[in-house]
């Protein structure tokens, strides 16, 4: 399969200047895509300075070689990116990394790509896995799934309001032959969906569902964040972009947890010192694309950026 370098990353610099490079430091880009955040970091790393990135898609540790080139300070891993901590203990570099960046979602070369059944609008195997290793398939969880937890997945990771319906015709179709394309389901949904939402395809919502349900997207999220807090310095920063509410709700409660200081009723004699001190310092509030970005890349549109430093 050919690899396709088609992909403008969103938030590029915002998303790398909130690392505040320094040009021997250490840093994770944890997801890696097509290379766009890796590359800026590498311009403004120095000699001794060091990137090590991760990726489950094999695509798109094939491209690495591509965006990248043969540079001795560059190292990609083919893992989910919840092994973030296993990686930098292998690396010995636990605890001395000066910046973390995570660039959620799913990539437009992915989507672009008919043959893993991301996107409605190519008509392909339903597929969805970002690691085509993985064993279970978009096509092998609905045809196995109860008509309950496919309701329960379209509601909570795709905030559908018609849940209900599309489960009910789900599982109705797949009695009589099972769903195997991204049209075939993309217009099982058309056909159960009452209400369109303008300039959006009823089938939104649920694609993403399945993605994310396939994927283990959420728990990975949850699962990262903490990880990337212990592997930072002193100092370090976490940068990360979220596609989604669900995404962006996840980042900005752990930001948020992690930012407080404990409190305890008055008359309790513990005095400030002896209190948890927060872990991380939130750094501004949550950044944007501009009106410019969103007109050359749509896909931007939903994106924010939020970072934290971590706790001296």
């Amino acid at each position: 399969m050919a690899v396709s370098l088609n992909h403008q990353p969103v938030l590029l610099h915002e998303a790398v200047d909130a690392l505040a490079i320094r040009p021997d430091g250490i840093y994770v880009d944890a997801t890696f895509g097509r290379g766009g955040h890796s590359s800026l970091i590498l311009q403004q790393l120095g000699v001794s300075g060091r990137l090590v990135a991760l990726d489950r898609d094999p695509d798109a540790i094939k491209s690495a070689a591509a965006a990248i080139g043969d540079d001795s300070r560059f190292s990609i891993e083919h893992v989910s990116f919840d092994a973030l901590e296993e990686i930098s203990v292998k690396l010995g570099i636990k605890g001395d990394v000066d910046g973390v960046l995570l660039d959620l979602g799913v990539s437009s070369p992915q989507l672009e790509d008919a043959q893993r059944g991301f996107s409605f609008m190519r008509n392909g195997p339903l597929d969805m896995r970002m690691n085509p290793d993985d064993d279970l398939t978009a096509a092998a969880w609905l045809s196995d799934a109860s008509q309950q937890q496919i309701k329960q997945v379209l509601s909570e990771y795709g905030e559908e309001r018609y849940s209900g319906r599309i489960a009910t015709a789900i599982v109705a179709r797949r009695q009589e032959r099972p769903l195997m394309t991204t049209s075939q389901l993309a217009e099982l949904i058309e056909q159960a969906v009452p209400r369109k939402d303008p300039g959006k395809h009823p089938a939104t919502r649920t694609f993403q569902a399945i993605r994310i349900r396939i994927n283990q997207e959420l728990q990975q999220l949850s699962a990262v964040l903490e990880q990337a807090l212990s592997i930072l310095r002193p100092g370090g920063r976490l940068s990360v972009i979220s596609f989604h509410s669900l995404e962006d709700r996840i980042v900005k409660r752990f930001l948020r947890d992690h930012s407080r200081v404990d409190t305890l009723p008055k008359g309790v004699p513990v005095m400030a010192s002896q209190l948890q001190q927060p872990q991380l310092r939130l750094v501004g509030k949550a950044i944007t694309p501009s009106r410019a970005e969103i007109r050359e890349n749509p896909r931007a549109r939903s994106s924010r950026l939020r970072i934290a430093e971590k706790s001296a």
